[in-house]
């Protein structure tokens, strides 16, 4: 199997540290077909703002996709977002109507957020940092995580959930079905490198398909998931599991 399209890429919009232009040529250097730009949304937060100003910077970069576009006719050039849950509701932290102007929504539960109210960020953040630390209360965490994902897809058309149980207890086969039934694929996650290869296998009796994601913030990492590609082949997974290979 080999890889010819990177979904998950990030630039300085956001918490990468290269340009459009320059993911676009190290996309073509390694052979990719597809290549989409998906920043962080703009609730993304650490001790400095990690997504993107605001979510309207997201149409300025769908006008700059659309110029590289037509100036590298080799390779389809996305606009996306990795967009944040940031309620218990499911809600995410871009409107509606932007999310519809993009190609590709994908969508991550990630703890550096802001959250809509301080009853939100306890649910997110604190039951995910404090609480699962000192094991408390996990069972009635991995249900609210759970949740709150599903919530999100029965919400949005959502095109890849990223990095699924990345710092956050979910029920597995739970969220797959779910999946399944919205048309989202689950991401396995070239940085991060938490998914097991029982995971994909429960996920994959769920009838689940997948995206192998570089999660690149820098160019000279987008359309490397040689790690995740042999994750995916010793889970027993084929070309007919996973989206963006051929």
């Amino acid at each position: 199997m080999k890889l010819y399209a990177d979904y998950h890429t990030h630039t300085r919009y956001s918490h990468g540290k290269g340009s459009i232009r320059e993911n676009i040529e190290a996309a073509i250097e390694k052979g990719l077909k597809e290549i989409a730009i998906a920043d962080h949304g703009p609730a993304s937060q650490g001790l400095t703002k990690l997504g993107v100003k605001d979510a309207a910077t997201l149409l300025e970069i769908k006008k700059e996709v659309e110029n590289y576009d037509k100036f590298y006719p080799e390779i389809k050039v996305l606009s996306a977002v990795e967009a944040n849950i940031i309620n218990i509701d499911g809600d995410l932290d871009v409107p509606r109507f932007i999310l519809k102007e993009l190609d590709k929504v994908l969508v991550g539960f990630h703890l550096y957020i802001r959250p809509s109210s301080w009853k939100d960020g306890i649910n997110i953040i604190f039951n995910n940092t404090i609480m699962s630390r000192l094991n408390l209360k996990q069972e009635e965490i991995r249900y609210k995580n759970t949740d709150i994902l599903i919530k999100a897809l029965n919400k949005y058309k959502i095109d890849i959930i990223t990095h699924p149980g990345y710092r956050v207890n979910i029920d597995t086969s739970t969220l797959a079905k779910a999946a399944v039934k919205s048309g989202t694929h689950l991401e396995i996650n070239e940085s991060h490198m938490h998914t097991t290869e029982e995971y994909l296998r429960i996920a994959v009796s769920e009838g689940a398909k997948f995206s192998l994601g570089s999660d690149a913030h820098s160019p000279d990492k987008v359309g490397c998931v040689d790690n995740s590609l042999d994750l995916a082949i010793k889970a027993g997974l084929t070309k007919d599991d996973i989206i963006n290979v051929c």
